[in-house]
């Protein structure tokens, strides 16, 4: 195994040497990673696979993975809020239309009713003829209230020999 600062000297080269030293040496791990990402790729292993277009392009691969699936996470999060943010606008709208309608009910309620006398003006009664006395031996008197000395009283009259409309 090579030291720490051969391996630093020769860390652009891809020995087996310099391979076997960056998968055994954690602090050199942590120098080479700074110097290149991708040298964690090559501390794991696998020489003898041969990627399409190299890492590289493997590299790019993953990392437009990475942005798709970023992307797909923030369109969907604005597509969470949206009904959220509608409901609570709708809630505002409601809230501002009840108020509405209960600030108007109070506006044009009716203050209370006082109640009013009203001068009433009495009409001639109907211009018959008043009958003081009646004497038939088929007709029959009803008096109403009966014998009543103050109050106004009813007096019908039901006789098959009068005229209909008297």
């Amino acid at each position: 195994m090579i030291s720490c600062q051969s391996f630093r000297a020769n860390l652009q080269s891809r020995s087996p040497e310099v391979l076997e030293h960056l998968r055994k040496c954690d602090s050199c791990l942590d120098h080479a990673i700074a110097v290149d990402p991708d040298n964690f790729f090559r501390a794991i292993g696998g020489e003898e696979l041969e990627l399409p277009g190299g890492i590289d392009a493997f590299a790019s691969d993953v990392m437009a993975q990475v942005r798709l699936r970023q992307a797909e996470g923030s369109v969907a999060r604005r597509f969470l809020i949206a009904p959220r943010r509608l409901a609570a606008a709708a809630a505002i709208v409601v809230a501002i239309g009840v108020a509405a309608l209960v600030y108007d009910k109070t506006q044009n309620a009716p203050g209370p009713q006082v109640p009013v006398a009203v001068a009433v003006r009495p009409r001639p009664l109907a211009t018959k003829p008043v009958i003081e006395t009646y004497q038939s031996q088929n007709a029959t008197i009803v008096e109403l209230p009966p014998e009543g000395k103050n109050d106004a009283q009813i007096v019908m009259i039901f006789d098959e020999s009068l005229p209909a409309d008297l």
